[in-house]
């Protein structure tokens, strides 16, 4: 699962949203708005997708068998998209077992792009030049700037130097973030340099809502504030070494200090690759106070493990490594293994590149494997998350027009997108710049732009987990959650995102964390959602995340609460298999909503309901489609807990014509009578376990249950 992270004052709104819904016992009306154009259209061989990821050391073949395959495939989810852990963990990517180092057993890899064996799993390779005490993965590494260790340290990329952007390094300033948890007095620093050194460096510190407060995580923070210089903090000849730096006469008081480099460069050799001399590099950092002896009182927590050390973040690593910093936890899936799985149903695959952290040799080698093979793929994702890792919309620009410059030089036919951002509610912001600009997608686009590669931009891609909070009632959060959809896609293109290009969710789910939520009715009304609504709203693609059997897992931070997100349940290899909520809700949306395996357009209409809570949220949502075989196909959701909701479903043509189903429609129905949760666990069981309930309409008016979902589907006739 991908991290993100919503903002305090959503998850306060939450708390206080404690709903009592208003049961109905009258026939309510759910109205399709048969307008002259649909909203939009979709194909859902195209549409309807899921993605398979990084599992832990020895899954893959346990999770890849024929029985596994055929269940997973048996959810009707036709695209693949192949998501890239490493990324998210500050690792390099091997994808290939076999290729070369830079130099010997250490340096910057590249992949062999000979398909001379098959390729059954992957990996990852840890990167001793971390800058990062926190990543979006497993978070088991640490930075090496408070490590204790003077014989380590952090390197910048070196694809971020003016040698490889043709940019000043001004445009790319490297920085160092501390963040000290709560505010403290600061007057001093002392930085151990290595080689590179910068020879121009501003330390600052952050000013905002942190002053105000010392709850805000850094993410709540962003945009509320400015980076100021200390009194005297500018350093414009850096000599390297180790000195302690007065900052200011009297210590100020801060939660957050930066030492932003602008020039490095100092006292690289001239010997090896040059990559290994760009950039600027630190062995260790201490933050404090001078007493009156001039000695530091250094408030900065130093130690190998970022559950102990002070939390830092940089702009960027160096992807050097070696070959025995090798992940002994992850592991991806070959290529071969995938797309000989026959998990791809003959589709393109959505393909990542590594990009944060890995070199575009790589991914150039990459991309001649899968030519090569023979492989469908016609679109790839460079990189994952990089608003997540802090990672500033200009230095991904940077990197991004090098990697597709490098790939189109092999297929210049190859759809380039990403940035395949982390969840926001919010918006996807980042420190301001010197217009004050705090969006990250505005500032990526304006930088491609200026550089003459909005082309290269071919598609967009973020993902989709609303909820935090995954311990939080889950009602309230399933009756919001269209509203926040609706208001983060209206955002996105008022920040200059164009329609003309596919906008395509790369991975969606009830939340980024572990819960019992997951296993449990919300979670298959909030999936069947997020994907109806998407394509509702002109999406192009959506890609349930959790396609691999698991079993419930419980975050190392969260409440007492265990889960996954996976639509079959596997607690062991001997195990039979058992589908939870999310497979059939997966299977209604694509076998009985959709028409199955269909590479026809169906054609989406808008639907109102008037059935709401009293807050004003509607209660029932409902998804219509005109499908190819002339029939009509209503999604129907119940997100009341406790009561069931009689509807009478209306078609509203321009004609002023009103329709509806002719009676002996199909009606598919999921709910608490099929399904029940039993938790307990790691050994939490579901009993009953049932398949959606096949009826005939009756009459005009259809009973939904209470927290379910219904699919109404025939011809429909005119009113007399």
């Amino acid at each position: 699962m991908m991290s993100h992270k919503t903002s305090t004052l959503f998850l306060l709104v939450l708390l206080l949203f404690s709903i009592h819904f208003l049961p109905c016992s009258y026939a309510q009306t759910v109205t399709v708005h048969v307008t002259p154009r649909p909203a939009a259209v979709f194909v859902p061989t195209q549409a309807l997708g899921a993605g398979v990821d990084g599992l832990n050391e020895g899954a893959v073949a346990v999770v890849y068998t024929p029985a596994n395959l055929k269940a997973m495939r048996s959810a009707g989810l036709r695209p693949l998209t192949y998501r890239l852990r490493t990324e998210l963990g500050v690792e390099a990517w091997h994808w290939n077992p076999f290729g070369t180092w830079s130099g010997n057993g250490e340096g910057y890899w590249t992949s062999s792009s000979k398909p001379d064996s098959m390729i059954s799993r992957c990996f990852g390779y840890k990167l001793p030049r971390r800058g990062n005490t926190i990543d979006q993965a497993n978070n088991d590494g640490y930075s090496r700037i408070d490590d204790g260790d003077p014989s380590t340290f952090w390197k910048s990329n070196p694809y971020l130097d003016k040698y490889f952007t043709g940019e000043g390094n001004a445009a790319h300033p490297h920085w160092v973030l501390i963040n000290l948890g709560r505010k403290r007095p600061i007057n001093a620093i002392q930085i151990a340099w290595g080689k590179p050194y910068a020879q121009q460096y501003e330390v600052q510190y952050w000013t905002g809502s942190d002053e105000s407060t010392d709850e805000k995580s850094i993410d709540d923070t962003l945009g509320e504030g400015q980076w100021r210089t200390f009194a005297h903090g500018l350093i414009t000849k850096g000599v390297g070494g180790q000195a302690i730096l007065s900052l200011c006469k009297s210590s100020l008081k801060t939660r957050y200090v930066r030492v932003c480099m602008t020039e490095g460069g100092g006292g690289a050799s001239e010997d090896g690759d040059i990559r290994d001399r760009l950039g600027v590099a630190i062995r260790e950092i201490k933050l404090g106070t001078l007493n009156t002896e001039g000695r530091l009182h250094d408030c900065l927590i130093h130690a190998p493990d970022g559950t102990r050390q002070t939390v830092i973040f940089t702009s960027s690593t160096d992807p050097w490594h070696r070959a025995i910093d090798r992940d002994p936890h992850v592991e991806q899936p070959g290529f071969d293994r995938v797309f000989h799985s026959g998990l791809t149903c003959g589709q393109p695959v959505l393909m990542p590149t590594g990009l944060l952290y890995d070199t575009p040799e790589n991914a150039i080698s990459e991309l001649k494997y899968l030519r090569a093979c023979g492989y469908p793929v016609n679109r790839m994702e460079l990189g994952e998350e990089p608003d997540g890792q802090y990672c500033s919309p200009e230095d991904y620009g940077a990197v991004y027009i090098q990697w597709a410059d490098a790939l189109h030089r092999v297929d210049p036919s190859l759809q380039l997108g990403g940035p395949s951002f982390q969840t926001a509610i919010d918006g996807w912001v980042t420190w301001p710049d010197a217009r004050g600009d705090c969006s990250w997608l505005r500032r990526f686009l304006r930088y491609l732009k200026i550089r003459g590669h909005t082309s290269d931009f071919a598609f967009f891609s973020f993902e989709w987990y609303p909820f935090d909070n995954i311990c939080a009632p889950p009602a309230p959060q399933l009756a919001l959650e269209p509203r926040l959809l609706e208001n983060s896609l209206a955002r996105l293109q008022a920040e200059g995102l164009s329609t003309h290009i596919p906008w395509i969710i790369s991975e969606y789910g009830y939340s980024a964390f572990a819960g019992q939520t997951e296993m449990e009715m919300p979670a298959a009304l909030l999936n069947a959602e997020i994907a109806a609504q998407f394509l509702t709203l002109g999406g192009s693609m959506a890609y349930l995340y959790g396609y691999e059997p698991d079993g419930p897992i419980r975050e190392k931070d969260g409440c007492d609460s265990w889960g996954n997100l996976t639509l079959l349940l596997s607690k062991s290899q001997s195990q039979s298999l058992q589908p939870l909520p999310t497979f059939y809700a997966a299977q209604l949306l694509t076998q009985q909503w959709a028409l199955p395996g269909s590479n026809e357009r169906h054609s989406v209409y808008r639907v109102s309901s008037d059935i709401h809570n009293r807050f004003g949220l509607p209660l029932v949502t409902a998804y219509a489609l005109h499908r190819p075989d002339g029939l009509w196909s209503v999604l129907l959701l119940n997100k009341d807990p406790k009561a069931a909701h009689p509807v009478s479903v209306r078609f509203s043509t321009p004609g002023s014509k009103v329709a509806s189903f002719q009676p002996g429609s199909d009606l598919y129905q999921y709910g608490p009578a099929q399904y029940q949760w039993h938790p307990n666990k790691a050994a939490g069981f579901p009993s009953p376990n049932l398949p959606p309930v096949h009826s005939r309409l009756g009459g005009s008016v259809v009973t939904l249950p209470a927290y379910s979902i219904s699919v109404l589907r025939g011809r429909v006739q005119t009113s007399p």
